[in-house]
């Protein structure tokens, strides 16, 4: 009999999931095993050379994906891992060298892999998913939020108030201070003014960003300190709320928030750094190997550069340049987009802004606000969409992505990819996406798919406006609100997200707000206009599959095979079987471990 060497590291998981000592008999039994422990065979047989591992998973319940995707009625396909008893998972264990997958199978298997130095891991019955991708947040905003004043979840002024002042009490007077997260959907029809601000907090200019940044609110000294006045110019697309003595109330709108959001100093290149590394490593924490950022300008860009350079990017970063960065887009049309995918920081899309929002009734519609007759949103040139230029973009080799949420944004958006389409067909291959996709006409539904567009979709989104939602809309254009279900069945691809900050980013919130079309309090009961319902499996692929294929990474990433990058996520509960079973408690999913490249940049199994 011969035994593995004792230097090699086993980890046994602790806590809830841990088995005691007959979780440690289990795993030497299995090294046993894998060293060879049963009879000798009868004839000499040529050994096996095998690459040593570095990080081998072992007694996992693993979701390797590599089957056929479900059809576009959510069927799973003949060949996934579901029979009559349900979902169960295709494999139990990983074994991963110089950042790639070496081998997936079973524990016994995995462990031929290790050597001296592996690093052994048991998973103790819990979950691996090929690794999570946000594919549109903002990073640099989430890190902000983090740094600054936290305004998400807070219900009204007084509360947002409270905690302007309790920051004042650790600021020097006649410094900024900058909050950012009230809801400016929720609070449309209840919009704040400056009155209890600038009474409460008169020494220090603030401004208060809003959840998804189509609203800003501040103080007099905010608005003194950018100059604004009854008289100020407002720029196309925007509104400065006035009050009875018409003076400006501190509430601006839409393409009006750069009024006074200009007027914030900027922050240093190391508070840039900083912001950015804090909200990369909360993705981390919550199972992201990558995110696709969406809409930087020249200085973000910069700083993640030199953060590649020095190898402290800790997951991977899809850029996503702004469009209304003009001296930015120019200089990377010169150069073309990146040619690989390898990198740790990846530059080949053009963000763009077409219309406003929802909330603050800035998305542009067919027809008039069901709440607001005469008015129907902004967009195109009056909300600062350079045709021309996302033309050269698309002309130059980039993928375009282009933010749309109305009816009538979503359509002009469309014609204008499907135009260029038509005068240069070589740029229809790019896998153009169309940001939110938020509120599609019945007759532009099938149009993605036709023109292979992406619909780039925010599951969380649903579920935070279907408050007001259907009030802005009426009862029949939100049929074509938030519609998955209605975009699979015609043949359009899509990717889910979270475009933090503006909505939690908890992988466990989205997968329950795609899954079952309900809020974190379970409500309504069966579901917000529930036949928009996408599957488990639907809703894992649209963070993982469906994300690497937006971003031509398919081939790297979004399954668990040999030769693919060693991304991963581990989480405590199997969002499969959850969903079949128990659905309300996929909110009650944890993270556990995140793999970047076979490096474990987030373990949280004994937190």
């Amino acid at each position: 009999m011969r035994l593995l060497p004792m230097a090699k590291t086993l980890e046994i998981l602790r806590g809830p999931c841990s088995h005691g000592p007959m979780k440690l008999l289990k795993t030497l039994l299995l090294l046993c095993l894998a060293s060879g422990c049963a009879e000798e065979p009868a004839e000499p047989v040529e050994p096996v050379v095998l690459r040593d591992a570095s990080l081998v998973l072992i007694n996992g319940r693993v979701y390797t994906l590599d089957w056929q995707e479900p059809g576009p009625d959510g069927t799973a396909a003949p060949g996934a891992p579901r029979d009559a008893g349900g979902w169960h998972p295709d494999a139990q264990a990983v074994a991963i060298r110089d950042g790639d997958i070496l081998f997936v199978g079973s524990s016994v298997e995995a462990m031929r892999f290790a050597g001296d130095e592996t690093r052994v891991v048991d998973l103790a019955g819990t979950t691996v998913v090929p690794g999570l991708v946000d594919s549109h947040t903002h990073v640099f905003g989430l890190g902000a939020l983090l740094d600054q004043v936290n305004l998400v979840g807070v219900d009204t002024e007084e509360e947002a108030v409270e905690l302007i002042v309790e920051r004042a009490k650790t600021v020097p007077k006649g410094e900024w201070i900058v909050g950012r997260g009230w809801d400016e959907g929720a609070w449309a029809n209840r919009y704040p003014d400056k009155a209890l601000l600038t009474a409460r907090v008169p020494d220090h200019p603030v401004f208060m960003d809003s959840l998804h940044g189509f609203a800003g609110w501040g103080n007099q000294r905010a608005l003194d300190e950018a100059g604004i006045s009854a008289e100020s110019a407002v720029p196309v697309g925007g509104e400065m709320r006035l009050g009875s003595d018409g003076q400006p109330t501190g509430l601006f709108l839409n393409q009006a928030v750069g009024m006074l959001s200009s007027a914030v100093p900027e922050p240093s290149r190391e508070t840039l750094a900083k912001q950015v590394l804090l909200g990369l490593r909360q993705m981390a924490a919550d199972g992201y190997t990558a995110v696709h950022d969406a809409g930087l300008d020249s200085r973000q860009m910069s700083v993640l550069e030199e953060l590649e350079a020095q190898d402290r990017l800790p997951i991977r970063v899809y850029a996503m340049l702004s469009l209304r960065d003009e001296d930015l887009i120019r200089k990377w049309i010169a150069k073309g987009p990146d040619s690989d995918t390898d990198g740790m920081l990846v530059t080949r899309t053009v963000k763009a802004y077409y219309d406003g929002a929802l909330g603050s009734r800035g998305a542009r519609l067919l027809y008039d606000y069901s709440d607001k007759a005469g008015h129907r949103g902004v967009s195109g040139d009056d909300y600062g969409f350079n045709e021309a230029l996302n033309a050269e973009a698309m002309k130059a080799g980039f993928q375009v992505a282009i933010h749309a949420i109305g009816d009538a944004g979503n359509r002009e958006a469309l014609d204008i990819l499907e135009a260029v389409f038509e005068e240069d067909p070589a740029t229809a291959a790019n896998r153009h996406r169309i940001e939110h996709a938020q509120v599609l006409s019945p007759e532009d539904i099938p149009r993605l798919g036709r023109l292979g567009i992406i619909a780039s979709m925010e599951p969380p989104h649903a579920m935070e406006d279907k408050a007001w939602a259907e009030q802005r809309l009426g009862p029949e254009r939100i049929l074509g609100a938030y519609a998955w279900r209605s975009l699979r069945e015609t043949g359009a691809r899509l990717t889910f997200n979270s475009d933090n900050p503006g909505s939690d980013h908890d992988i466990f919130y989205g997968l329950h707000s795609a899954i079952t079309r309900r809020d974190k309090q379970g409500e309504p009961e069966g579901g917000w206009y529930p036949d928009q319902r996408v599957t488990a499996e639907e809703a894992v692929r649209a963070y993982t599959t469906w994300s690497a294929y937006a971003s031509f990474r398919e081939d790297q990433s979004g399954v668990i095979e040999p030769g693919r990058w060693a991304d991963l996520t581990v989480m405590n509960i199997d969002p499969f079987v959850v969903a079949d079973q128990r659905p309300g408690r996929l909110l009650d999913g944890k993270i556990l471990m995140t793999i970047v490249g076979g490096e474990v940049v987030y373990d949280g199994r004994r937190q």
